[in-house]
């Protein structure tokens, strides 16, 4: 193994607990994992208090002797520094550590990730054990990597956090001027005349729910000193090995931390990737997509999933037959590194329990998933690293922004249903079926190299990004944008002038005002110079176009017959507006006049239920087929050659692929 993991295998297993065993259970673990083909564990996330029982005094022997047994077996790791689950002697000796919550109260000793991410006195022992641990383990020779602590995105609401506020917004506006304006305090007579008048948004004051501007830098400085806790510890272990990753988790709920902010500061991205049973396909695809842009387009791990059931859901619905092994492929073809799962074995004991675990309670190696990891961690040893770095070449970019989800949700209209993430996975979906590359984008990213943009419920103009625009579609780029955009700038106040903002001359239209539907309440759109209709719901913006060509009306309603889809030649290019959420029919019959125009093709033509994604390497492209139906599905090469880095035959022309099998092809 390349001690500068140069990622020559992908990395296999997942989060593993020995401290809960004895000697003669972890051997026979290891027995398992060398069975399956598991290659990678991560530990000790969570054994700070065994790690340092009391302040200063540590016991890293039985830590050494694991490692000792794991570097036997020629296992790779990742070790974890503790810091999510601070031991309780630390809690009682410096009560500052404890985090207050939304509604005020000092919480007690507990929960994981329960602590005050700005304590002083925190971010000093959780140096402390980082520093042991680099200086002790940096020349282990399985060590691969450094995760740090776990799952961040504990909220406090703290004296010290209120101070520190305070300076963080000093800092962004300099002045009380500045910040009156920003967060337009005239309104309801907020006016602040000193700093230290800021109160935290709480429910002491309702602020998180009716001042949207302050609750908004909030979550900004939230996912600022997150950032400055991760590094408190980060910069030790880099120090330490340099040469080797340093990184953290991010929960598989991602909304709580800037994402785009915050995984730039460390080596790699790292997520958790546990779907709901009854997640669409293409939703858990399109997180992977969102990961794979957090580095600009490059490789991520999937640092856990789940083996079988997940115990936090209200239903516990066991991984179906081949389920495990889609799951891992889905990830690797848009763009991980790794199939690594929560957990090894299961616990005795505890809230997680009853989640599902490569090793169950039982112990036995005859079980259903020891016999599927088995096969999988066949499949991954042959594959290698035939893929490992590999990126997407995407011509379409889809814009997600956390500020922008963040401002979305917290506004106080025009509906109570706002879901960012539900209304973006709507316009992702096509691409997705569609069998085309996606990449997600943040409105600070270069849109030179795309010919289609996709810009849902671009709420929030950033500045600079209307101009950035602007020079896209007068380039000869393709844009597509939604009801929702451009009503804000940054700090949540509404661009004066008629909706779109600084897009109107792009789009040819301006909003008048906008429809909200029930929940279930049906609008329809007519489709000009054809018969067709569409239902659309959600909301309806009644819109004039001033340059634009109507493509279709509305159906319904007193606004029956006003423009609800648009295009407008602008430059170069052209600018569609949908001013309504209109059933995927109809966004695919106008995605593929748009991307028939753009000259973008897609990965691979398939029949079936069958996911398409390519990664590309050094000249090689490597092209995964996973089948998610419950019939045979086809795919057609067209022409050109392939090899099956899973079974070494040549595939040409039409080929089918079985119910729930998976193909990985290299392009000869």
């Amino acid at each position: 193994m390349d001690k500068e993991l140069s990622r020559s295998f992908i990395l296999f297993g997942g989060d593993y607990n020995p401290d809960q065993w004895d000697d003669e259970t972890i051997d026979q673990d290891i027995a398992v994992f060398k069975k399956t083909r598991i290659n990678t564990v991560t530990l000790p996330v969570f054994s700070w208090a065994k790690l340092e029982p009391s302040e200063g005094v540590y016991e890293f022997e039985w830590l050494d002797h694991i490692l000792d047994k794991l570097d036997e077996a020629g296992l790779s790791y990742f070790l974890a520094t503790p810091t999510s689950a601070q031991p309780s002697w630390l809690s009682k000796k410096y009560p500052e550590v404890l985090p207050v919550d939304i509604a005020g109260r000092k919480r007690t000793h507990g929960m994981r990730v329960f602590f005050c991410i700005n304590s002083n006195k925190f971010r000093e022992r959780a140096a402390a054990i980082a520093t042991k641990m680099a200086e002790r383990y940096k020349d282990r020779p399985g060590l691969i990597g450094w995760h740090v602590a776990n799952e961040y995105g504990t909220y406090c609401y703290c004296d010290n956090c209120q101070n520190k506020f305070r300076s963080w917004l000093k800092n962004r506006y300099k002045t009380l001027d500045e910040l009156n304006t920003r967060w337009h305090t005239c309104f309801w007579g907020k006016t602040l005349y000193d700093f230290d008048e800021v109160m935290v948004p709480s429910e002491l004051n309702d602020d998180y729910r009716f001042n949207p501007a302050v609750q908004l830098d909030y979550m900004r400085f939230i996912t600022d000193s997150t950032i400055e806790c991760y590094e408190n510890e980060a910069r030790i272990l880099k120090a330490a090995t340099p040469k080797l990753p340093v990184f953290t988790n991010i929960s598989g709920f991602i909304k709580k931390l800037d994402q785009s902010k915050m995984v730039p500061c460390m080596d790699t991205a790292g997520w958790d990737n546990y779907p709901w049973p009854t997640d669409e396909r293409s939703f858990p695809a399109m997180k992977h997509d969102i990961m794979r842009a957090l580095k600009g387009g490059e490789s991520y791990y999937v640092m856990e999933q789940s083996p079988n059931q997940q115990n936090w859901q209200p239903y516990n619905k066991l991984k179906r037959p081949g389920e495990v092994r889609r799951l891992a492929y889905q990830g690797l073809a848009h763009g991980s590194d790794s199939s690594l799962y929560f957990q090894m074995r299961q616990s005795v004991a505890g809230q997680e329990k009853f989640h599902g675990a490569v090793i169950s309670h039982s112990g036995r190696t005859d079980t259903r998933i020891i016999r599927e990891f088995t096969e999988l961690g066949k499949e991954l040893e042959k594959l290698g690293d035939s893929f490992i770095c590999g990126k997407a070449n995407s011509d379409i970019g889809i814009m997600f922004d956390w500020n922008n989800w963040w401002a979305l949700e917290l506004c106080s209209g025009p509906t109570k249903d706002m879901d960012y993430l539900r209304e973006v996975h709507n316009f992702y979906k096509t691409f997705y079926y569609g069998n085309y590359s996606v990449d997600f984008i943040i409105q600070e990213t270069d849109l030179s190299k795309y010919k289609v943009i996709v810009a849902p419920m671009l709420y929030m103009m950033k500045e600079g990004v209307a101009e950035k625009i602007k020079n896209f579609v007068e380039n000869g780029g393709t844009l597509v944008a939604t009801y929702m955009t451009g009503y804000a700038d940054e700090n949540d106040r509404c661009i004066f002038g008629a909706y779109p903002g600084p897009l109107r001359d792009v789009f040819g239209i301006w909003v008048e005002e906008t429809d909200a539907l029930f929940a279930d309440e049906v609008n329809h759109i007519h489709e000009n110079g054809s018969d067709r209709t569409f239902e659309c719901r959600f909301l309806c913006d009644l819109l004039h176009t001033t340059t634009a060509e109507v493509k279709a009306v509305y159906e319904d309603d007193f606004y029956k017959g006003m423009p609800a889809v648009t295009v407008n030649s602008y430059g170069k290019g052209k600018a569609y507006y949908i001013a309504t959420a209109v059933e995927r029919a109809y966004l695919d019959k106008l995605y593929c006049e748009i991307l028939k125009e753009s000259e973008v093709s897609p990965v691979m033509d398939t029949q079936g239920e069958i996911e398409v994604t390519a990664r590309n390497r050094d000249g090689e492209r490597i092209v995964f087929f996973i089948n998610h139906g419950k019939e045979d599905g086809a795919i057609d090469t067209r022409g050109d050659k392939y090899q099956s880095l899973l079974t070494d035959e040549i595939i040409e022309g039409t080929r089918k692929i079985p119910a729930g099998d998976v193909m990985v092809l290299k392009k000869l």
